[in-house]
């Protein structure tokens, strides 16, 4: 039989369309008679695109836990992975605990005594904005209490909220244990503590004696005297080896509860120590020579008898885990030399 050619025509496309429709039908769901895309089989997991979580979300594979922070009640990730920390005093515990956060404040990164430890994490400066918190993608968020935008913050992940100084370091050390799901490593960093403090501290009771101890820093309108509690080695040498301070520092920076307290130049006689630690404070850019050089403070018996240790002001401000074990080396080695 002679077809003529636009007969041809219409039999190729016919068979064509038959061999489209039938493919379209077998890749459907089983009784749906449908052969749209809505119903089509969902790719293999391992070709699934993996999308990140909406901000203020944790991965949905993610088990949440309740911890109690400086604010109350808070539902964190029971193993977070990618913490954003805006503490920068308190980062240490995190690395104590070996725990890396992704992001930290650039005053962390700076301290000699963590650096090495942060390298990788993205240093967020001295200003934390949520843009740049965001960019992280975290799974929870680490401030202080009384920390601005907090609302904001909440909407890219979970915030925790610490304060400053409201738990000695041995308290802080196991909330967060609790909160990074780490509380063996909490207790077993407290256990080697407090050995190495028990061989330590009669040598130092021995070595100092009935002498004072002083933490001194000269800043633009005086000096800042601190205690037991404020870092630059307080929590060693006042409340771990239990020496004493000058009768006016002991009333006015450790029994008030506050850790510090600022006096003029005309007061440091009743508040130096037979010992003296000290260095610039690190919130202004005043030069010290102002105190180092005041005949004041060349008459102090301390540095006559050559009894004044330098602190190292980016890093000995600091009272985590890892600032306190580097700290106790030096002040150990300090006070054993006393003369």
């Amino acid at each position: 039989m002679r077809y003529s050619k636009r007969s041809l025509v219409l039999i190729v496309f016919t068979l064509v369309m038959a061999v489209l429709l039938s493919a379209c039908g077998s890749s459907g769901n089983s009784g749906s008679g449908s052969g749209t895309a809505a119903n089509a089989p969902a790719p293999a997991a391992s070709e699934a695109p993996t999308a990140a979580p909406a901000a203020g979300e944790a991965p949905a594979e993610a088990e949440m836990v309740t911890f109690q922070d400086g604010a109350g009640e808070v539902q964190v990730p029971k193993n977070p992975q990618r913490i954003v920390d805006t503490t920068a005093f308190y980062t240490g515990y995190l690395l104590a605990l070996g725990v890396k956060p992704v992001g930290v404040m650039q005053g962390a990164k700076d301290s000699p005594y963590l650096a090495e430890m942060l390298e990788g994490a993205e240093g967020l400066g001295d200003d934390v904005t949520p843009e740049n918190i965001l960019s992280l993608n975290p799974d929870l968020i680490i401030v202080y209490t009384g920390t601005e935008g907090i609302d904001k913050l909440k909407e890219i992940a979970p915030v925790v909220q610490i304060q400053y100084g409201a738990k000695n370091y041995k308290d802080q050390m196991l909330d967060y244990g609790k909160l990074v799901n780490k509380n063996d490593e909490a207790k077993a960093w407290i256990a080697q503590w407090e050995a190495r403090i028990a061989e330590l501290k009669p040598q130092v009771q021995a070595a100092v004696g009935n002498k004072t101890v002083s933490i001194l820093n000269p800043y633009a309108k005086g000096l800042f005297v601190f205690g037991h509690n404020y870092g630059r080695g307080g929590e060693i040498l006042y409340g771990e080896f239990g020496l004493k301070a000058p009768a006016e520092a002991q009333k006015e920076a450790i029994d008030s509860g506050t850790g510090w307290a600022s006096i003029s130049m005309e007061k440091l006689p009743d508040f130096a120590g037979d010992i003296i630690f000290t260095c610039p404070w690190s919130g202004d850019t005043t030069d010290p020579k102002i105190v180092y050089d005041n005949p004041l403070w060349k008459g102090l018996p301390a540095v006559k008898a050559g009894n004044v240790f330098q602190l190292n002001p980016a890093a000995d401000t600091y009272n985590d885990p890892i600032s306190l074990e580097k700290q106790l080396d030096f002040i150990t080695t300090s006070l054993l030399s006393v003369k």
